[in-house]
């Protein structure tokens, strides 16, 4: 029987591997079926050629479901024959070791720490000082950008510094995948294996990439049992929590949960205007004003890679120019990449929000009077009108009695230091923040 006149053969086949894809997924195409290529499409026998590694394997796994997607190409019975490529040796190739390239400047004296990481870098440092014994697995989640990556680093520096001989690996998802792949394709699974089942800590980023990877994922699911059951350390980044990662199989989900899962949230401007001297400290940027730092953590809050990257445009913008970096220079930068946003709110209303839910008049929470029934309501309302607002520290200051933005900042530390150990008092916080946010809202409330 021969194949239909209107029947092209590459043609023919370019829709077969697209029938193949949508039948089999796109992580099981790539492994096995996209090494493929067609030798001859002659009748109604289809030849394809494979790596010698895989030919058999494929054949007999993939031989029914080869044949069915070519009848629903063709529409007719063609039988599928699959050879090795001439000329290559069929021997096993060691696939390469991945390299741990941890990151040095990913230390944890460089991190740092505020009220939206504060666990996840006490969890991390646990387990770098007591690998297996004190949570395991690590789960640290949060979206892009906070700070995930930079304590995993330093968990591996960590050990790999004071762990003596403790073998430390570290790797990616994505890179764990193709490294699987390539073991699967030259037959060398085993020391594939060794490469991840004799780490004494394991750190995985990015799991969330193991998703929709049939066969990765159960190796990887293996891979987890092994370290986990004979008490080794496990720590995994990802961008959202276990039990969102819907595409990944429930038993994995389950072992994720099974330690300790902790967040990392975007940093308050304390922590932003933290991060920004550290930086331009370990680089040397010359600073003609503080107060630059203070304005770019004013402008850009989602999280620290943007923050760092908007510091590195203003420095680079001042090498360009030769200008000296001031308030102006960043003003100029930031306008383009951050414009300033009008703000819903007022300090005026803050203001009387506040003092109406301590019972104090707003000429108390301006005045000189230090009184703790004033001292603490007044430092609320400071520290409120730099997180609800985008005006500059001295504008605050100066609604609240003339104050100095130094005094700003102290008022907004001694509130981010009283919420993150008294839980009382950072529910009250938010509820406050609530209301106040709500009575601008119409929509709502």
């Amino acid at each position: 029987m021969e194949l239909p006149e209107h029947v092209e053969p590459v043609s023919a086949w370019r829709a077969i591997r697209a029938e193949l894809r949508r039948a089999l997924g796109d992580s099981t195409y790539e492994i096995w079926i996209a090494p493929l290529e067609v030798k001859a499409f002659e009748g109604a026998m289809l030849l394809l050629t494979a790596p010698p590694a895989t030919r058999a394997w494929t054949a007999k796994r993939f031989g029914r479901i080869l044949e069915s997607a070519a009848k629903a190409v063709v529409g007719m019975d063609v039988q599928v024959a699959v050879e090795g490529t001439p000329g290559q040796a069929q021997q096993s190739i060691v696939p390469p070791e991945p390299l741990n390239s941890l990151n040095p400047r990913y230390s944890f004296e460089q991190f740092i720490i505020g009220d939206g990481n504060r666990l996840a870098h006490a969890a991390s440092l646990a387990v770098a000082e007591l690998p297996g014994q004190a949570y395991n697995p690590l789960f640290l989640h949060a979206p892009p950008g906070l700070g995930k990556t930079h304590l995993l680093h330093a968990i591996g520096n960590y050990v790999t510094a004071f762990g003596g001989t403790t073998r430390v690996r570290y790797t990616t998802a994505e890179a764990f995948t193709n490294h699987f792949i390539r073991a699967l394709g030259s037959r060398s699974l085993e020391p594939f294996k060794r490469t991840y089942r004799d780490a004494d800590v394991l750190l995985i980023d990015d799991v969330q990439f193991l998703a929709s990877k049939a066969r990765t994922e159960e190796e990887f699911f293996h891979t987890f049992n092994a370290l986990y059951e004979s008490g080794r350390q496990l720590v995994l980044t990802c961008d959202r929590l276990p039990s969102s990662l819907v595409s990944i199989e429930e038993r994995l989900r389950e072992r994720f949960e099974a330690g300790l899962v902790a967040d990392l949230r975007p940093p308050d401007f304390h922590t932003r205007v933290a991060i920004l001297r550290k930086r331009a400290l370990l680089d040397g940027i010359p600073l003609a004003d503080q107060s630059v730092l203070e304005a770019i953590a004013a402008r850009v809050t989602d999280n620290v890679r943007s923050l760092e990257g908007a510091l590195i445009r203003v420095v680079a913008y001042h090498s360009l120019t030769g200008r000296p970096i001031d308030l102006v220079l960043a003003a100029t930068v930031l306008d383009t990449m951050y414009p300033q946003r009008p703000s819903a709110l007022s300090i005026g209303k803050i203001q009387a929000a506040v003092a109406e839910h301590y019972d104090l008049a707003v000429s108390e929470l301006v005045s000189a009077n230090r009184a703790a029934r004033i001292a603490w309501p007044r430092q609320v309302a400071i520290y409120l009108s730099r997180e609800l607002t985008t005006v500059p520290l001295q504008t605050i200051g100066d609604a609240f009695g003339g104050r100095n933005h130094a005094t700003v900042l102290h008022a907004c530390k001694r509130v981010s230091d009283r919420i993150a150990c008294d839980q009382e008092a950072g529910t009250e916080l938010e509820e406050l923040k609530a209301e106040i946010s709500c009575s601008e809202d119409d929509r709502t409330c």
